[in-house]
Parts: structure tokens; C-alpha cells; sequence
């Protein structure tokens, strides 16, 4: 894909040491993203198009949920994807760009990330909040990517995903209400102390809250939710706690005739340089993914309770 004239145009690049085709993989495969890139929330694959693909994608520009439909064309052989937005969010008018993975060695390569964009009605604070969300999304998204391709991928012994679910006797849509109506937390659950949650655009929500632990004290976690009704809730968290680098899940709800069993699911990657300051020089990293799993499936588990409890009382 090629950049149409009169378009802003810039280029954001990173050195990897790892193999050119190891690096465009994980850049091809859409469901790395979440873990991957900082920014992204959530991708769906939504179908395919002159011999590419269709994706919606959510994630924070300059601090603010997004969601956009884009499209993309993948060349394995050049490893190069084009891609451009279908469907943008404010300010932005036109956005698309490629991906080029550029062989240096046999251990070593050369990813260029190129983009080409316009503000709606050109706008110039509108061109300016572009460029500064371009600016720290693709340095991140870089840095992101050559940790990842550097290190071989996540170390497995940090990378934790589990799941915890409860049969509830009532509809999808109830337990969907609860779990949506999360604005409501605070009066609902007992480990929530406070809670914050804002949804400028249907479907998309910001929950920042304080939760209680198992000791008294309280800490404060902030997630952008992707929401789709009656059927899932994905989100990320974008505040983590300090045992965290990464957590992401989803509520799953799945309606049969004898009722719904609500799935919630968690993968979360351990901050090891963390574990001595919060569990005490004798921990590791065993004892911080027991910590870590205990903590969320408690949460999880209770949440779950009351969400069962609000759905079968409204039968």
C-alpha cells in the first residue's frame, strides 16, 4: 500500500537481534498483539479481502481508548503488510502504513514501520495529537517487538494463564449486565473500595479501580474493556499492580438451554524485579505466580458469586 500525495508522513525504525523471519511472524499474527504491543487491547479478525485481511483493533492513543477497522495485505515472501484504516476514529481523517522487515544477517534485522496519515478537516491540533500518538505508540510498539523477538519470547516460567468459571440458572444478558455495569462494583462487590468508569463510546470502557486485598490494603489497577454484548468483556490492564507486567483477560459467557456458564480468564506476566520488594527477599517466582493466581481468582471467584446471585434473582 502506498501513500496517497499531500498525506503527513513519517518513519519510525528498530534493530532486532533475531531472525527477519521470526520478527515478521510475530508481526503477521494478530492474535500476538495484546501481549505484545502496549497499546493494544484487542484485535478480531473480521474477514478477508483481496487476498488480505479485515481486522478491528482497540487500543490507547495519547492516553484515550480507541477502536478502528482496518484492512491489510501480507507478503511473506518481501515481508512487508500494508495496512490502512477503513473505518477511523477522531481526529483522524485517512491512516495506513506498511511494516518492512529488512534481512541484515542471518541473526539480524532491520524493522521499519512507516506510516501516512491526515487530521480530519486538516486540522492542525488535530494533525498534532496524530503526531504525538503516532510518535509514542510506534516507539513502543518497537521496543515491545524487540524485547520480545530478542528474548525468544516471554519467559515461561513468567507467564501465568488460568481460568475460573460458575454455572449460573439465568440469562446471558443478566450476568452481562452486571459484569457491564461495572460503574456499579463499589455497591456490589466487597473488594472493590472504589471505582471509576467511563464509556465515551459504546462498548468501550475505561474502569479504574481500587481493590481490596486479602491483608486490608488497597491497590489501585485501570483496564480499557472491550465489550461485546451478552456474549464477552476482554480487557487490559493499563495501571498494573506491581507484581504484574502484563495482565489481560476476558468474561466469557456461554448460554445453553440449562443456563450460562460464565468463564473469567486471565494471562498475566510476572515483574520479576518486583517479587523481593512485596513478598520479601526469600520469594520467587513460584511463590509470586502462586501470589499473583491466588489473588486474581479470588477476585474473580467472588465476582463471579455475585454476578450469579443478581442474574438467578431476576428469573
Amino acid at each position: 500500500m502506498t501513500a496517497p500525495s499531500g498525506l503527513h508522513e513519517v518513519e519510525h525504525t528498530v534493530t532486532v537481534r533475531a531472525p527477519a523471519a521470526e520478527v515478521y511472524r510475530l508481526i503477521a499474527d494478530v492474535g500476538n498483539w495484546p501481549r505484545l504491543f502496549p497499546p493494544t487491547v484487542h484485535v478480531e479478525r473480521i474477514g478477508e479481502v483481496d487476498g488480505g485481511e479485515r481486522i478491528q483493533i482497540w487500543a490507547t492513543a495519547n492516553g484515550e481508548a480507541k477502536g478502528w477497522t482496518s484492512r491489510r495485505l501480507l507478503d511473506p515472501a518481501a515481508r512487508r503488510i500494508g495496512f490502512a484504516q477503513e473505518v477511523t476514529a477522531a481526529p483522524v481523517a485517512t491512516m495506513g502504513g506498511t511494516w518492512i522487515v529488512d534481512e541484515v544477517s542471518g541473526e539480524e534485522c532491520l524493522v521499519r514501520l512507516l506510516h501516512h496519515y491526515r487530521a480530519l478537516d486538516d486540522d492542525p491540533d488535530g494533525l498534532a495529537w496524530i503526531d504525538t500518538a503516532v510518535d509514542r505508540n510506534s516507539d513502543a510498539e518497537l521496543a515491545a517487538l524487540k524485547a520480545s523477538a530478542e528474548l525468544g519470547g516471554t519467559e515461561p516460567e513468567r507467564l501465568l494463564s488460568f481460568e475460573d468459571s460458575l454455572r449460573v440458572d439465568g440469562s446471558a444478558k443478566d450476568v452481562y449486565d452486571f459484569l457491564n455495569e461495572a460503574g456499579l462494583w463499589a455497591e456490589r462487590l466487597p473488594h472493590v473500595a472504589r471505582v471509576a468508569l467511563t464509556e465515551d463510546r459504546p462498548g468501550l470502557q475505561i474502569l479504574e479501580m481500587d481493590t481490596r486485598t486479602a491483608d486490608g490494603s488497597t491497590h489501585t489497577t485501570k483496564s480499557v474493556r472491550v465489550c461485546f454484548p451478552h456474549e464477552k468483556i476482554v480487557y487490559k490492564q493499563v495501571t498494573l499492580p506491581a507484581l504484574m507486567d502484563l495482565h489481560t483477560g476476558y468474561w466469557l459467557l456461554e448460554e445453553d438451554g440449562d443456563g450460562v456458564l460464565v468463564t473469567s480468564q486471565h494471562t498475566v506476566v510476572l515483574n520479576t524485579g518486583s517479587i523481593a520488594r512485596v513478598l520479601g527477599a526469600d520469594a520467587g517466582v513460584p511463590e509470586a505466580a502462586r501470589f499473583v493466581q491466588d489473588a486474581l481468582s479470588r477476585n474473580s471467584t467472588a465476582t463471579l458469586g455475585h454476578a450469579r446471585e443478581y442474574a438467578e434473582s431476576r428469573r
